[in-house]
């Protein structure tokens, strides 16, 4: 069994899929930080010196001064701000995942289509690549 799983760990698709999963993960870490720590900052200044990861409403029926108080006590909040960064993250890294298929679609080339077909040289009909009499002109295709 131990033998089974190892032949079947070393495949090649599924050690890119591993590496994939791992460099997938530490790249959504990198737009999240970049979204909370580059990007929302001078957009919430300027709206008026936002802070969307404070942005909450609270649902509990009193009223604290942010969302960090709200949570010390345990209120009940909708955290609508920390759900519009989370879009902006995925929006982010999807953008970035359309870029890369697309680039991989690029570069990967169509298969070269083979010819099913060829001209007749006397009535330049299209027949099939092996015929050896046209079935247009009835002209003899070995001889020509």
């Amino acid at each position: 069994m131990f033998k089974e799983f190892k032949e079947f760990a070393m495949r090649g698709n599924v050690l890119d899929m591993a590496v994939g999963i791992i460099i997938g993960a530490s790249f959504g870490k990198i737009v999240t930080s970049f979204v909370n720590d580059m990007l929302m900052p001078p957009i919430g200044r300027v709206l008026g010196r936002v802070d969307f990861s404070d942005l909450f409403i609270n649902i509990s029926g009193k009223s604290y001064p942010s969302m960090a108080a709200a949570k010390a006590v345990g209120a009940a909040t909708i955290n609508y701000g920390m759900f519009l960064n989370t879009i902006l993250d995925f929006l982010i890294v999807a953008f970035a995942v359309f870029l890369l298929v697309k680039q991989v679609n690029r570069f990967r080339r169509a298969p070269e289509p083979t010819a099913t077909t060829k001209t007749c040289p006397l009535c330049l009909s299209v027949i099939p690549l092996g015929a050896a009499r046209c079935m247009y002109c009835t002209a003899d295709l070995k001889a020509a």
